[in-house]
């Protein structure tokens, strides 16, 4: 029969386990993490949608919240739809769609189109085409009508800027004043030149319909200075606005070494 040791070292007695309420174990920390991320999903969902029920109502009971919240995820269709109601798309900025970019683009051309073909017709006008288009100085003289004298120079450089302006001119005012273009290189013209008393060129003269001179502009002057002359001129006024002025012009006495001799020209 065994004996039993009346030492208390010697007889080891197994203490019973109680669970406490604020003891953590290692095996239930897992839980916890799940809970803490299904309470934090919670609290999003809440923020995006005030209005789905209690859901941010704190939950007496952590547990049973967690349970109810997993319950209504479901894998699929269920799950994708919490998504989309919890990151609704946004809406980016608005990009031109490519007929708008189309029609800029047309606009833009049909633009520089034009104004290339403004610029053309100007640097397009030459000397020899207002030439061409003048009137021979002796008709102007018995045809009843004022008259614009222009003494000029084909290597004249004023000259040359000059002539798309003074051709806007001639063709609005062609109909009622002449326009005559006498060369200073051509020695046909040299009693005209002392009579006008040239000394630069471009040398502009205006002449009344009876052939007295009723003043003069010379060089590189505004526009406005030869339209408002010439307008007086076509409407019958005792005077011009610029019966003097002078510019920036050519010498006239560099024509000594261009010099023409051509009786049937008129230019």
């Amino acid at each position: 029969m065994a004996k039993v040791a009346s030492s208390s070292i010697g007889l080891h007695r197994p203490k019973p386990f109680h669970f406490r309420p604020n003891q953590t174990l290692h095996s239930v920390k897992p839980f916890n993490y799940q809970l803490n991320n299904l309470q934090k999903y919670q609290r999003i969902y809440c923020q995006t949608e005030p209005k789905t029920g209690d859901c941010c109502q704190p939950s007496s009971d952590p547990y049973e919240s967690a349970v109810k919240e997993k319950s209504s995820i479901e894998p699929g269709a269920g799950a994708e739809s919490s998504k989309a109601e919890v990151s609704p798309p946004s809406t980016g900025p608005e990009y031109p769609t490519r007929d708008f970019n189309r029609r800029v683009a047309l606009v833009s051309v049909t633009a520089a189109l034009g104004l290339f073909s403004s610029q053309r017709l100007d640097l397009g006008v030459s000397l020899k085409d207002i030439t061409a288009a003048a009137l021979p100085y002796e008709e102007a003289l018995s045809n009843g009508k004022p008259t614009v004298v222009e003494f000029y120079a084909d290597w004249c450089e004023v000259c040359r800027e000059l002539a798309p302006d003074v051709y806007k001119v001639e063709q609005q005012y062609k109909d009622r004043v002449n326009f005559v273009m006498l060369n200073v290189d051509n020695t046909k013209w040299e009693q005209e030149l002392d009579e006008f008393g040239v000394e630069g060129i471009p040398h502009f003269a205006f002449l009344d319909k009876d052939g007295n001179e009723e003043g003069n502009v010379v060089g590189r002057l505004p526009k406005q200075y030869l339209l408002e002359n010439v307008d007086a001129l076509a409407e019958g006024k005792e005077s011009i606005p610029y019966s003097r002025a002078v510019g920036q012009y050519t010498s006239a006495e560099s024509r000594k070494v261009h010099q023409i001799s051509d009786p049937r020209s008129h230019g």
